[in-house]
């Protein structure tokens, strides 16, 4: 293999280092970079500055992509199964051009977390602590399904959002506690992105197969599998509008619970159309529940604001 910084993409660098950063999860990322801000100046009645917001957005996106990247390094012969289009399995980038990335993010979210303050420098530390252990033999803790979600959930649900409004709360000198909504959100977060864990292994079953990677859908089936996460989803968004119902001070509950039953049963509509044999259109709604998690980020900021 040569240790040359190479690319051999048809759409140029650029757009390969961008379907190497997994581009659902640079969006999610950005997105709770904001939402857990916008919240926090709505609770606090501060006033709006890019500077903190924009510091904590680049720590998590490099973190983010180090994360990620260091997946797709481990798992080539896998990839070029389940996802030949990936930079890495389809050649697009060498072995070193990716570590290079890896490396470089990795170095850059620990550099600029530890410059924004302790809080952020400590959620950054135990992601990437996470991910390595997700993805890195011999620990590899992606071949066990209960610990492969944990790792997901834990990081995407808990860990990110209550560092983020920790952080920001020290930013902007705010009491350090975290409130009622933000617990509200987190939880609704961890327990969706558990359903967003089971799910992606859907369509990934062939390559996980081949390379003895233990999921749930091998354990259990695609359409046990499907079902679970459309409980998981349909329990969090009940319990968001049982929320709403119980009127919580910091939000608008007519707003909180109308956004939810509509999204509620968009899914479950568009569920109906899933031909669980057809990798593409499980692939699809596996990105459509990806956007349903994305608009969270939204919902809560302006619930907030509506208060």
């Amino acid at each position: 293999m040569s240790n040359t910084f190479t690319v051999k993409s048809q759409g140029g660098w650029l757009y390969s280092l961008w379907k190497f950063s997994r581009p659902h999860t640079i969006i999610g990322t950005t997105l709770s970079a904001l939402g857990l801000y916008l919240i926090t100046i709505a609770l606090s009645d501060s006033s709006f500055s890019v500077v903190p917001v924009f510091g904590a957005w680049v720590a998590c996106v490099c973190g983010n992509i180090y994360i990620v990247g260091l997946n797709q390094l481990e798992d080539i012969a896998i990839d070029k199964i389940n996802k030949p289009n990936l930079p890495l399995a389809s050649g697009d980038f060498s072995l070193f051009t990716g570590k290079l990335i890896v490396g470089i993010t990795g170095i850059f979210a620990l550099i600029i977390a530890i410059f924004q303050g302790k809080y952020l420098f400590g959620m950054v530390v135990v992601s990437l602590a996470i991910g390595t252990a997700y993805s890195l033999p011999p620990i590899r803790l992606k071949r066990f399904p209960f610990w492969a979600a944990v790792c997901i959930f834990s990081v995407r649900g808990a860990i990110v959002n209550l560092g983020l409004y920790l952080h920001y709360s020290w930013i902007l000198k705010q009491p350090i506690t975290i409130p009622l909504v933000v617990w509200v959100l987190t939880l609704f977060v961890l327990v969706f992105t558990f359903a967003i864990a089971i799910f992606k292994d859907i369509p990934d079953m062939e390559g996980d197969l081949q390379y003895n990677i233990s999921t749930l859908s091998l354990k259990l089936g695609k359409e046990a599998v499907f079902n679970l996460a459309m409980q998981v989803i349909t329990f969090c968004y009940a319990g968001i509008i049982l929320v709403g119902l119980f009127r919580l001070a910091e939000v608008n509950s007519i707003f909180l619970i109308i956004s939810h039953v509509i999204p509620l049963v968009w899914m479950w509509l568009r569920s109906q159309q899933v031909e669980l044999a057809d990798k593409s259109a499980i692939a699809s709604f596996y990105q459509f529940i990806w956007k349903l998690f994305f608009v969270e980020y939204l919902i809560f900021p302006i619930a907030c604001l509506l208060a």
